[in-house]
């Protein structure tokens, strides 16, 4: 699907009845399907081959179509974390300080900050498994550490 395009004339009616802006010229299938109005099974029912296509799915195509909608329209959030995950797990073994003073890190969130001067983590690692301690709270614990 994701390289099929469509052309304007075809889908504007569509674009419009979701609330969403028209296109000028052909577009690619799944650039639409990243628009929060447009919902998956609407847009393959427009484009050409889309109703053999979902019947062809029938039993599964809520199923499917979901998360298929729920994977293009987060890509980019998926992506971000994972990199922030990578970058945690590269750097699990990073001392962390006796002495830090974690609340001075007004960037880290409430939780975070109260969790982890209670438990006073000895590494990066061990501060990503306390719950409560979000990925971005040890983004910003490792921006500090390492400047």
């Amino acid at each position: 699907m994701s390289q099929r395009s469509v052309e304007p004339d075809r889908i504007n009616s569509y674009l419009e009845k979701v609330g969403t802006n028209k296109i000028k010229q052909k577009v690619k299938v799944i650039t639409l399907a990243a628009r929060p109005q447009i919902e998956i099974r609407g847009l393959i029912s427009i484009i050409e081959g889309g109703s053999r296509l979902l019947k062809k799915i029938s039993k599964r195509s809520e199923e499917i179509s979901e998360s298929a909608e729920i994977a293009i329209k987060y890509e980019g959030y998926i992506q971000r974390e994972k990199i922030v995950a990578e970058k945690i797990k590269r750097l699990e073994n990073l001392k962390i300080p006796e002495d830090i003073k974690y609340d001075e890190l007004v960037s880290i969130s409430t939780e975070g900050r109260q969790k982890l001067t209670r438990i006073k983590p000895i590494n990066i690692g061990q501060a990503g498994r306390i719950s409560g301690v979000s990925p971005s709270d040890i983004n910003i614990l490792l921006m500090y550490l390492v400047r």
